[in-house]
């Protein structure tokens, strides 16, 4: 315990001192129970879906232009912030104590900073299911990968919080930095704002080079896991590789068709 302080203590010492409301109550105890809710949210999200298409099949599409920039911006905002907060901790952390303590060690999860934007990371996941509303409520066309992807997130999200699975920083860093990117698009899109035409090509690219990077830090963090210290289980090896090797033939497959394939202008795969 005194170790795991010192550790965290060392670490923040070598970061920005955390903000006020970065100290504030801690959910953890509250989201570490949250791992048997998810199923159920995910249940109600896909019923959602059913009963959704099934009300708008014989309505007009609505716009909700102004809504969706606000969402968009909002969710842009929250990730820039997290993005800034995180990457310099998780930066931080790789180059004074090295790759291996930052997939294979628990012990920077007690961490202020990260304690606190895990667990708005774990419940943002549940905020972003609003992305299919939107879909819905203005009948674009709803994908697969789409539905899937954020029903999984959310239960491997959720997962990885109540085990402390180590290379969830990773996770967490890497998609925030991607989101960062991907809802200032959708805002601009929205807003109508010219943007560069490569920019969805280049989101989709980074949440491939996501899912490699976060199949790399799984496979590392099974290789050293029979260091004194490392914190792995077989469940934790299993359901990363799993799902990190569906989303990469998934969003690769959507690449190709979205991309590659000879068609009409493209975009990411949300909204």
């Amino acid at each position: 315990m005194t170790t795991s302080m010192n550790f965290s203590h060392g670490l923040e010492a070598e970061l920005v001192q955390p903000y006020n409301f970065e100290m504030s109550q801690d959910l953890r105890p509250f989201l570490e129970e949250y791992w048997v809710s998810s199923f159920l949210i995910v249940l109600v999200y896909l019923l959602l879906i059913i009963a959704g298409q099934k009300y708008m099949r014989a309505r007009k599409g609505f716009s909700l232009q102004g809504p969706l920039i606000l969402w968009s911006f909002c969710l842009a905002v929250f990730s820039i912030l997290g993005t800034v907060r995180i990457w310099r901790y998780m930066g931080t952390l790789l180059f004074t104590r090295g790759l291996k303590q930052t997939v294979c060690f628990a012990t920077y999860t007690d961490d202020t900073i990260i304690k606190f934007w895990s667990c708005l990371f774990v419940l943002s996941k549940i905020v972003e299911l609003g992305d299919t509303a939107f879909i819905i409520l203005r009948k674009r066309p709803l994908i697969f990968v789409h539905w899937y992807h954020h029903s999984t997130v959310l239960l491997f999200t959720s997962f990885g919080f109540k085990n402390k699975v180590p290379s969830g920083g990773w996770f967490m860093t890497m998609n925030l930095g991607v989101h960062s990117i991907m809802y200032t698009y959708y805002t601009l899109k929205a807003a109508k704002v010219k943007h560069p035409s490569t920019l969805p090509m280049v989101i989709t690219s980074l949440q491939i080079l996501q899912m490699v990077m976060g199949t790399i830090f799984g496979i590392l963090n099974y290789i050293w896991r029979q260091e004194e210290g490392c914190y792995t289980t077989t469940d934790h090896f299993f359901w990363s590789f799993m799902l990190y090797g569906t989303y990469f033939i998934l969003f690769a497959h959507f690449f190709h068709q979205a991309y590659l394939r000879p068609k009409g202008k493209a975009k990411p795969k949300s909204h």
